[in-house]
This record gives structure tokens, C-alpha cells and sequence, in this order.
């Protein structure tokens, strides 16, 4: 099963911290939830505009809560694929979740899959608006609605 998922963060630094979350699979089954132990120290005005005026306040959780959340969600799964969009602190707050990389579930295969690269491949510039591209309208920086724009992408650049 192929995973997009997308996380919020309070910056592109190596002490960032994981503030929300959200996967959706191929077959349209969601998760997602916003974190309440983010460290609010490092949301600056861009985070507050652009991310947290995106919060729901719907499912709210603690890091801890949120690891039994998705070792549950994710159970369903025999083999799952994670794929995201410029990766990088995505796949690396995921494994966070669970404690460190060894520590994810074992469904879950060890290697991210980026739709940058498959973008970069296709000839298209990997900066591309996600939603332009994929025609999805919603709110940018909700993790939900990014991974939703992540799995239209995919599935238009594999049809190419």
C-alpha cells in the first residue's frame, strides 16, 4: 500500500519540531492530527500565518498518543510505501514518532519515495505548484490537505 503523507513543523532547522501530521492511502483512507508538545518557542509570525491558522483542532494529540495512533492506523497494512514531497524533515519527524528509524513499524518499508524526483524525471520543474498541478484546491500547508495534493500529483505523473 503506498502511504502520501505530509507533516507541519516549526522550521527548516535541526531542532524542529513535529506540529502536525496526515497520510492518506491509495484507496482514499485518512489520518490526521495536530500536535499539542510542539515547541511553541520556535513558531515565528510565517508558521502562525501559514500553518497553525490551518489547524483544525479536531484531533489533537501528544507525540506519544500520536505513535499508538499510527501504529494502529498503519496495522492494517501487510507492506506499506511512504511517499512525501521534499522528504527530507517529513521522513526523518516520522521515524521521530516511533523513536528512530528501527523503531517504525515493521509494515513499513525503511526507504521515503519523493515526488520531487518523480517530478525532476517527468521533465517538470520540482517546484511546481502541488495544487495547480494536481487541481486540488484546499488549505497549503494543512498536512491533510498536502498529502491529498502529494497523492493526486503521484497519480498524475504516473499516468504520463
Amino acid at each position: 500500500m503506498r502511504i502520501y503523507f505530509d507533516t507541519e513543523f516549526t522550521g527548516l532547522h535541526k531542532e524542529t519540531t513535529l506540529m502536525s501530521i496526515g497520510l492518506v492511502d491509495e484507496n482514499g483512507r485518512t489520518y490526521y492530527a495536530e500536535l499539542s508538545d510542539y515547541n511553541r518557542s520556535q513558531v515565528d509570525g510565517w508558521i502562525e500565518d501559514n500553518v497553525v491558522s490551518n489547524f483544525d483542532n479536531q484531533l489533537v494529540r501528544t507525540k506519544p498518543t500520536l505513535k499508538l495512533d499510527l501504529q494502529e492506523w498503519l496495522s492494517v497494512y501487510d507492506s506499506v510505501e511512504m511517499w512525501s514531497d521534499c522528504l527530507a524533515y517529513d521522513w526523518v519527524l516520522f521515524n521521530d514518532i516511533f523513536g528512530g528509524a528501527f523503531d517504525i513499524p515493521a509494515n513499513v518499508y525503511y526507504i521515503p519515495f519523493d515526488i520531487c524526483t518523480m517530478f525532476k524525471l517527468k521533465g517538470i520543474d520540482p517546484d511546481i505548484s502541488r495544487e495547480e498541478y494536481s487541481g486540488i484546491d484546499g488549505s497549503k500547508h494543512n498536512a491533510l490537505h498536502d498529502a491529498k495534493a502529494i497523492k493526486a500529483c503521484y497519480e498524475k505523473l504516473l499516468a504520463m
